[in-house]
């Protein structure tokens, strides 16, 4: 009993506090998937002992694989809504399919602090959208042509899967900044998800396990972390929105800005330290 608890314990403990941290903050602020989960975890695992490029694979491995069972949600309520563009999606699934490879790709072979760097400025982009192009003009009145639109749906792909995010966090601003309308790049961009994490995270489950990983990794996903964030985050979410729904909108924006903020400076600086 003393050996289980010294093993899994700290790795339990982990994983209730990223599922009730990624819940709360996902209901409260209106967002999901990885972009909660991946910092969130990424600093709690560091923790407790973990180093920070295997944190940053095991949290993008895990996050990804969560994301599956919630962007299936979200897609089908959407898509109940009428907020799914399948003509761009299908135009856009190869391109992004081959985006999602090469950006798992570059994430398993290249360094985990290279990865946190990426994640760091791409938070600091969305950050920065968030608080100052809220209510700005689109930069185009419609999408680019086919290769325009096919690098846009490589280029999500690519970063989405490597920051270990749907495809909400890249998809949505873009789509919008070319005019489209907002409801409809939500819902569309849920359908990205699936597109992103199903094949990322086939490729972390079948990846080598780092040596300082927490226990009940699967390749680099934890399979404990799974399956307690997944139910925490459905448990808490409500809480957060009810939360939510007694404070400002404007305010929970600006709140979720400083907070990508705050991860994507601190994984920013722990990258050029090390």
């Amino acid at each position: 009993m003393n050996e289980f608890l010294s093993q899994w314990l700290p790795t339990m403990i982990a994983m209730v506090i990223t599922g009730a941290f990624a819940g709360i903050l996902a209901g409260l602020l209106g967002v999901g998937g990885g972009i909660v989960i991946v910092p969130v975890l990424y600093f709690v695992l560091q923790s407790f002992g973990v180093g920070p490029a295997t944190a940053m694979l095991v949290a993008t491995g895990t996050s990804l694989l969560v994301i599956v069972p919630t962007s299936i949600s979200s897609m089908r309520a959407h898509h109940k809504r009428g907020n799914v563009d399948w003509a761009l999606i299908k135009r856009w699934w190869p391109f992004m399919v081959v985006g999602v490879i090469a950006g798992s790709t570059f994430a398993l072979h290249a360094k985990g602090e290279v990865t946190s760097a990426i994640f760091g400025v791409v938070a600091l982009l969305v950050a920065a959208n968030m608080l100052f192009r809220a209510k700005a003009a689109p930069i185009a009145q419609q999408l680019p042509g086919m290769a325009g639109q096919g690098a846009m749906a490589s280029g999500i792909g690519f970063f989405s899967v490597m920051m270990g995010v749907g495809g909400g966090t890249i998809g949505v601003p873009l789509l919008n900044a070319c005019n489209y309308p907002p409801h409809r790049a939500v819902g569309t961009a849920s359908f990205f998800g699936l597109l992103i994490s199903v094949p990322g995270a086939l490729a972390m489950l079948l990846a080598q396990t780092p040596e300082d990983a927490p226990q009940g990794m699967i390749g680099m996903v934890n399979l404990p972390g799974f399956l307690l964030i997944v139910p925490l985050t459905v448990l808490l979410a409500p809480v957060g929105a009810w939360i939510g729904s007694k404070l400002d909108a404007v305010m929970l924006k600006r709140v979720f800005a400083v907070f990508l903020c705050i991860s994507g400076g601190r994984m920013l600086m722990q990258v050029l330290e090390s």
